[in-house]
Protein backbone atom coordinates (compact mmCIF):
# COMPACT_ATOMS: atom_id res chain seq x y z
CA UNK A 1 0.00 0.00 0.00
CA UNK A 2 1.53 3.64 -0.84
CA UNK A 3 2.79 5.82 2.03
CA UNK A 4 -0.27 8.21 1.36
CA UNK A 5 -2.62 5.35 2.33
CA UNK A 6 -1.32 4.78 5.73
CA UNK A 7 -2.19 8.64 6.34
CA UNK A 8 -5.11 10.25 7.10
CA UNK A 9 -5.45 11.48 3.95
CA UNK A 10 -8.50 9.52 3.53
CA UNK A 11 -10.33 12.21 5.58
CA UNK A 12 -10.09 15.65 4.32
CA UNK A 13 -12.58 16.72 6.04
CA UNK A 14 -12.52 14.75 9.65
CA UNK A 15 -11.83 16.94 12.96
CA UNK A 16 -12.53 16.59 16.38
CA UNK A 17 -11.07 16.65 19.92
CA UNK A 18 -9.10 13.82 18.89
CA UNK A 19 -7.38 15.57 16.68
CA UNK A 20 -6.55 18.02 19.00
CA UNK A 21 -2.66 17.28 20.33
CA UNK A 22 -1.94 16.76 16.96
CA UNK A 23 -3.16 20.09 15.76
CA UNK A 24 -1.42 21.84 18.66
CA UNK A 25 2.22 20.60 18.33
CA UNK A 26 1.40 21.37 14.30
CA UNK A 27 0.81 24.86 15.35
CA UNK A 28 3.95 25.13 17.51
CA UNK A 29 5.88 25.06 13.99
CA UNK A 30 4.50 28.52 12.55
CA UNK A 31 4.36 29.78 16.15
CA UNK A 32 7.98 29.57 16.40
CA UNK A 33 8.51 30.68 12.43
CA UNK A 34 6.71 33.96 13.75
CA UNK A 35 9.75 34.75 16.04
CA UNK A 36 12.43 34.94 12.97
CA UNK A 37 12.05 38.43 12.80
CA UNK A 38 12.80 39.87 16.01
CA UNK A 39 15.54 36.69 15.86
CA UNK A 40 16.54 38.35 12.82
CA UNK A 41 16.33 41.81 13.92
CA UNK A 42 18.00 41.94 17.54
CA UNK A 43 20.34 39.33 17.39
CA UNK A 44 21.80 38.76 13.86
CA UNK A 45 24.28 40.70 11.84
CA UNK A 46 22.31 42.63 9.10
CA UNK A 47 22.08 42.12 5.34
CA UNK A 48 22.61 38.83 5.31
CA UNK A 49 19.57 36.57 4.92
CA UNK A 50 20.08 33.98 2.62
CA UNK A 51 23.00 33.21 4.79
CA UNK A 52 20.58 32.75 7.76
CA UNK A 53 18.14 31.00 5.94
CA UNK A 54 21.03 28.51 4.91
CA UNK A 55 22.22 27.90 8.16
CA UNK A 56 18.37 27.31 9.12
CA UNK A 57 18.60 24.63 6.70
CA UNK A 58 21.79 22.68 6.21
CA UNK A 59 22.93 21.97 9.22
CA UNK A 60 19.62 20.72 10.92
CA UNK A 61 19.46 18.61 7.80
CA UNK A 62 22.57 17.34 8.27
CA UNK A 63 22.24 16.72 11.97
CA UNK A 64 18.85 14.94 11.25
CA UNK A 65 20.80 12.65 8.67
CA UNK A 66 23.25 11.46 10.89
CA UNK A 67 20.53 10.68 13.51
CA UNK A 68 18.61 8.75 11.38
CA UNK A 69 21.46 7.23 9.10
CA UNK A 70 18.44 7.08 6.26
CA UNK A 71 18.80 8.07 2.81
CA UNK A 72 16.36 8.18 0.45
CA UNK A 73 15.73 4.84 -1.70
CA UNK A 74 14.94 5.24 -5.54
CA UNK A 75 12.43 8.21 -6.69
CA UNK A 76 12.72 9.21 -3.24
CA UNK A 77 15.62 11.11 -4.61
CA UNK A 78 14.27 13.40 -6.43
CA UNK A 79 10.88 13.63 -4.25
CA UNK A 80 12.83 14.99 -1.16
CA UNK A 81 14.94 17.09 -3.68
CA UNK A 82 11.36 18.62 -5.37
CA UNK A 83 10.10 19.00 -1.68
CA UNK A 84 13.12 20.55 -0.06
CA UNK A 85 13.28 23.42 -3.05
CA UNK A 86 9.86 24.24 -2.82
CA UNK A 87 9.57 24.01 1.57
CA UNK A 88 12.46 25.45 1.66
CA UNK A 89 15.00 26.13 -0.54
CA UNK A 90 12.97 28.39 -2.99
CA UNK A 91 10.73 29.39 -0.40
CA UNK A 92 13.05 31.38 1.87
CA UNK A 93 14.84 33.64 -0.60
CA UNK A 94 11.14 34.40 -2.31
CA UNK A 95 10.13 35.45 1.44
CA UNK A 96 13.39 37.25 2.52
CA UNK A 97 13.29 39.54 -1.29
CA UNK A 98 9.44 40.02 -0.69
CA UNK A 99 9.92 41.22 3.11
CA UNK A 100 12.77 43.40 1.78
CA UNK A 101 11.33 45.23 -0.63
CA UNK A 102 7.91 45.26 0.47
CA UNK A 103 7.82 47.50 4.07
CA UNK A 104 4.94 47.65 6.56
CA UNK A 105 4.12 43.61 6.61
CA UNK A 106 2.79 43.55 2.89
CA UNK A 107 5.04 40.42 2.72
CA UNK A 108 3.50 39.04 5.48
CA UNK A 109 -0.03 39.52 4.13
CA UNK A 110 0.86 38.03 0.66
CA UNK A 111 2.07 34.61 2.30
CA UNK A 112 -0.88 34.40 4.31
CA UNK A 113 -2.80 33.89 1.34
CA UNK A 114 -1.06 30.33 1.43
CA UNK A 115 -4.19 29.10 2.76
CA UNK A 116 -6.79 29.58 -0.14
CA UNK A 117 -3.71 28.32 -2.84
CA UNK A 118 -3.72 24.79 -0.89
CA UNK A 119 -7.60 24.69 -0.84
CA UNK A 120 -7.29 24.99 -4.73
CA UNK A 121 -4.29 22.95 -5.15
CA UNK A 122 -6.26 20.09 -2.64
CA UNK A 123 -8.74 19.78 -5.40
CA UNK A 124 -6.12 20.09 -8.32
CA UNK A 125 -3.63 17.63 -6.78
CA UNK A 126 -5.40 15.23 -4.31
CA UNK A 127 -8.53 15.22 -5.68
CA UNK A 128 -10.14 16.85 -2.69
CA UNK A 129 -13.82 18.28 -3.27
CA UNK A 130 -13.35 22.58 -3.54
CA UNK A 131 -14.37 23.92 -0.37
CA UNK A 132 -15.97 27.74 -0.40
CA UNK A 133 -16.31 28.09 3.32
CA UNK A 134 -12.30 27.34 3.59
CA UNK A 135 -11.57 29.80 0.55
CA UNK A 136 -13.96 32.57 2.36
CA UNK A 137 -11.93 31.65 5.88
CA UNK A 138 -8.97 32.05 4.17
CA UNK A 139 -9.58 35.29 2.48
CA UNK A 140 -10.69 36.55 5.81
CA UNK A 141 -7.32 35.57 7.32
CA UNK A 142 -5.32 36.95 4.54
CA UNK A 143 -7.30 40.14 5.86
CA UNK A 144 -6.72 39.68 9.37
CA UNK A 145 -3.06 39.29 8.85
CA UNK A 146 -3.08 42.57 6.78
CA UNK A 147 -4.96 44.55 9.16
CA UNK A 148 -2.67 43.44 12.33
CA UNK A 149 0.83 43.85 10.07
CA UNK A 150 0.02 46.48 7.16
CA UNK A 151 0.90 50.07 7.84
CA UNK A 152 -0.95 53.32 6.85
CA UNK A 153 2.72 54.15 4.58
CA UNK A 154 3.16 50.55 3.57
CA UNK A 155 3.74 51.08 -0.28
CA UNK A 156 3.74 47.77 -3.01
CA UNK A 157 6.81 47.17 -5.49
CA UNK A 158 6.50 44.92 -8.24
CA UNK A 159 9.54 42.66 -7.74
CA UNK A 160 8.41 42.52 -4.30
CA UNK A 161 4.87 41.47 -4.92
CA UNK A 162 5.96 39.01 -7.03
CA UNK A 163 8.35 37.45 -4.73
CA UNK A 164 5.30 37.61 -1.91
CA UNK A 165 3.12 35.51 -4.13
CA UNK A 166 5.80 33.77 -5.30
CA UNK A 167 6.67 32.40 -1.48
CA UNK A 168 2.78 31.71 -1.00
CA UNK A 169 2.52 29.43 -3.86
CA UNK A 170 5.68 27.43 -3.42
CA UNK A 171 5.17 26.85 0.11
CA UNK A 172 1.58 26.10 -0.72
CA UNK A 173 2.99 23.18 -3.54
CA UNK A 174 5.30 22.07 -1.45
CA UNK A 175 2.74 21.35 1.53
CA UNK A 176 0.46 19.53 -1.11
CA UNK A 177 2.84 17.79 -2.65
CA UNK A 178 4.20 16.60 0.99
CA UNK A 179 0.77 15.18 1.30
CA UNK A 180 0.57 13.39 -1.91
CA UNK A 181 3.32 11.48 -1.69
CA UNK A 182 3.02 10.45 2.02
CA UNK A 183 6.40 9.06 3.44
CA UNK A 184 8.49 5.81 2.38
CA UNK A 185 8.21 2.85 3.84
CA UNK A 186 11.27 2.63 6.88
CA UNK A 187 11.58 6.26 6.73
CA UNK A 188 10.55 8.00 9.97
CA UNK A 189 9.32 11.81 10.09
CA UNK A 190 12.78 12.84 11.37
CA UNK A 191 14.43 11.22 8.68
CA UNK A 192 12.19 12.91 5.79
CA UNK A 193 12.77 16.22 7.81
CA UNK A 194 16.62 16.09 6.99
CA UNK A 195 16.14 14.61 3.31
CA UNK A 196 14.53 17.76 2.98
CA UNK A 197 16.41 20.15 4.76
CA UNK A 198 19.46 18.53 3.87
CA UNK A 199 17.80 19.13 -0.22
CA UNK A 200 16.46 22.73 0.86
CA UNK A 201 20.26 23.91 2.11
CA UNK A 202 22.41 22.47 -0.57
CA UNK A 203 20.19 24.66 -3.58
CA UNK A 204 20.52 27.67 -1.20
CA UNK A 205 24.64 27.34 -0.52
CA UNK A 206 25.74 28.65 -3.76
CA UNK A 207 23.10 31.18 -4.02
CA UNK A 208 24.10 31.83 -0.83
CA UNK A 209 27.66 32.53 -1.60
CA UNK A 210 26.77 34.05 -5.47
CA UNK A 211 24.01 37.06 -4.13
CA UNK A 212 25.82 37.88 -0.44
CA UNK A 213 29.18 36.62 -1.04
CA UNK A 214 32.07 35.95 2.02
CA UNK A 215 29.35 35.27 5.35
CA UNK A 216 29.77 37.77 8.09
CA UNK A 217 31.23 37.45 11.58
CA UNK A 218 29.35 35.49 13.78
CA UNK A 219 29.68 37.01 17.48
CA UNK A 220 27.57 35.45 20.57
CA UNK A 221 24.35 36.99 20.12
CA UNK A 222 24.77 36.12 16.52
CA UNK A 223 25.45 32.26 17.53
CA UNK A 224 22.75 32.18 19.38
CA UNK A 225 20.11 33.42 17.04
CA UNK A 226 21.70 30.71 14.24
CA UNK A 227 20.96 28.25 16.64
CA UNK A 228 18.04 28.89 17.73
CA UNK A 229 16.79 29.38 13.85
CA UNK A 230 18.81 26.19 13.01
CA UNK A 231 17.61 23.78 15.55
CA UNK A 232 14.15 24.95 16.97
CA UNK A 233 12.89 27.32 14.37
CA UNK A 234 14.79 24.79 11.96
CA UNK A 235 14.78 21.01 12.94
CA UNK A 236 11.89 20.46 15.67
CA UNK A 237 9.84 22.80 13.86
CA UNK A 238 9.88 21.46 10.25
CA UNK A 239 9.44 17.59 11.68
CA UNK A 240 6.29 18.48 13.57
CA UNK A 241 5.30 20.56 10.46
CA UNK A 242 5.87 17.43 8.25
CA UNK A 243 4.24 14.99 10.58
CA UNK A 244 1.04 17.18 10.92
CA UNK A 245 1.23 17.59 7.54
CA UNK A 246 1.53 13.32 7.49
CA UNK A 247 -1.30 12.99 10.24
CA UNK A 248 -4.06 16.28 9.80
CA UNK A 249 -6.03 17.37 6.55
CA UNK A 250 -3.95 19.64 4.37
CA UNK A 251 -6.05 22.22 4.51
CA UNK A 252 -6.05 22.44 8.22
CA UNK A 253 -2.20 22.69 8.03
CA UNK A 254 -2.39 25.25 6.29
CA UNK A 255 -4.67 27.85 7.91
CA UNK A 256 -2.34 27.51 10.95
CA UNK A 257 0.67 29.11 9.07
CA UNK A 258 -1.59 32.05 9.75
CA UNK A 259 -0.26 32.13 13.17
CA UNK A 260 3.54 33.12 12.26
CA UNK A 261 2.50 36.82 11.46
CA UNK A 262 0.67 36.96 14.46
CA UNK A 263 3.21 35.51 17.09
CA UNK A 264 5.30 37.73 15.21
CA UNK A 265 3.24 41.16 15.97
CA UNK A 266 2.75 39.85 19.62
CA UNK A 267 6.58 39.83 19.94
CA UNK A 268 7.33 42.61 18.47
CA UNK A 269 4.62 44.61 20.84
CA UNK A 270 6.19 42.80 23.96
CA UNK A 271 9.72 43.42 22.92
CA UNK A 272 10.12 46.03 20.35
CA UNK A 273 7.94 48.24 21.89
CA UNK A 274 5.52 48.58 18.38
CA UNK A 275 1.96 49.28 19.92
CA UNK A 276 -1.32 47.03 18.66
CA UNK A 277 -3.63 49.74 18.22
CA UNK A 278 -7.84 48.92 17.88
CA UNK A 279 -7.53 47.87 13.88
CA UNK A 280 -4.58 46.09 14.84
CA UNK A 281 -6.56 43.82 17.80
CA UNK A 282 -9.50 43.43 14.95
CA UNK A 283 -7.37 41.76 12.78
CA UNK A 284 -5.79 39.54 15.07
CA UNK A 285 -9.24 38.08 16.21
CA UNK A 286 -10.15 38.00 12.41
CA UNK A 287 -6.90 35.65 11.88
CA UNK A 288 -7.50 34.04 14.93
CA UNK A 289 -11.01 33.22 13.92
CA UNK A 290 -9.92 32.17 10.95
CA UNK A 291 -7.28 29.67 11.99
CA UNK A 292 -10.14 28.37 14.38
CA UNK A 293 -12.64 27.60 11.57
CA UNK A 294 -9.90 26.11 9.16
CA UNK A 295 -9.47 23.45 11.93
CA UNK A 296 -14.01 22.68 11.57
CA UNK A 297 -14.64 19.67 9.51
CA UNK A 298 -16.92 20.23 6.21
CA UNK A 299 -20.37 19.94 6.39
CA UNK A 300 -21.51 16.68 4.82
CA UNK A 301 -25.28 15.95 4.04
CA UNK A 302 -26.59 13.55 6.30
CA UNK A 303 -26.90 9.98 5.11
CA UNK A 304 -30.38 9.04 3.71
CA UNK A 305 -32.45 7.31 6.17
CA UNK A 306 -33.96 3.59 5.28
Amino acid sequence: MPATDRTTLAAPGSSGLGTLPRTALTALAPAVWGTTYVVTTELLPPGHPMFAGLLRALPAGLIALAATRTLPRGSWWGKAAVLGVLNIGLFLPLLFTAAERLPGGVAGTLAAAQPMVVAVLAVLVLRQRLSGRRLLWGLAGVLGVGLVVIGPSAALDAVGVAAGIGSAATMALGVTLTKRWGRPEGASPLALTGWQLTAGGLFLLPLTFLFEGAPPAVDGRAALGYLWLGLVGGLLTYALWFQGIATLPVTNVAVLALLSPLVAAVLGAVLLDQTLGPVQLVGFALALASIVAGQLPDRRPAPARS
